[in-house]
């Protein structure tokens, strides 16, 4: 992936120049036909509630929610961009947990928003949910991802969720000069029951080269 094809580049525009060094490499993404892996450990990833999550399965699909909380999780992060029929642009990513109970997988879809500064996150494998995100950069150099609205598709039709019933979320991409690794903290929280899902740990992010995909199967 180019710089040109980076979605997080794309929403920043100007304000991209006030990125981390580090962060700006990550943010770029990998070489032109090749795709990002990073892994790491999380000092905390999941859900206390981890009850309501495994209700809310058969609703939202696989690849979305986590219903488990544990310390010390080793986790695998790849990414992969791509380029649409219409030219739209898109990173794919998948990160999966392995907890000590079992593996955990969260699917998302970022594409480049309407208005200036925005994307579009479409999460879980059945791309019920919809997030609008606000991209900025914090004044230590990170990537920050702010939740301004959610959506959910329902028979059909695509739903605005009122604040109420939304989750507000907050993710950070920044880098830690001391171990030279690159930091990742995201916390999603819900006016009724607040913090329902957090992931905060470290990761080395490297290139790597696209695995042959089975014959007939697109980008």
């Amino acid at each position: 992936m180019t710089a040109r094809r980076s979605v997080f580049l794309a929403a920043l525009g100007a304000h991209a120049d006030s990125l981390a060094p580090e962060v700006r490499e990550y943010v770029a993404g990998p070489p032109e036909g090749m795709i990002g892996v990073g892994t790491g450990v999380f000092e905390i990833a999941g859900s206390p509630w981890r009850w309501m999550l495994h209700l809310a399965r058969p609703l939202v699909g696989p690849g979305l929610l986590v219903p488990r909380r544990e310390h010390d999780v080793p986790f695998e992060l790849v990414e992969r961009a791509t380029i649409g029929a219409n030219g739209a642009r898109a990173l794919v990513a998948t990160r999966t947990f392995r907890f000590r109970g079992g593996e955990e997988r969260f699917d998302d879809v970022l594409h480049i928003g309407r208005e200036p500064g925005t994307l579009v996150n479409t999460v879980g494998d059945l791309g019920r949910i919809e997030v609008l995100l606000d991209v900025t950069v914090t004044t230590q150099g990170a990537l920050r991802l702010t939740t301004r609205a959610s959506r959910v598709r329902l028979l059909g039709r695509v739903i605005r969720l009122p604040r109420l019933l939304g989750i507000d979320g907050v993710v950070e991409n920044g880098y830690d000069p001391v171990h030279e690794r690159r930091t990742i903290a995201a916390v999603m929280r819900s006016p009724l029951f607040g913090t329902v899902m957090e992931y905060r740990g470290w990761f080395r992010y490297e290139p790597r080269a696209e695995p042959d995909r089975p014959s007939g199967q697109k980008e």
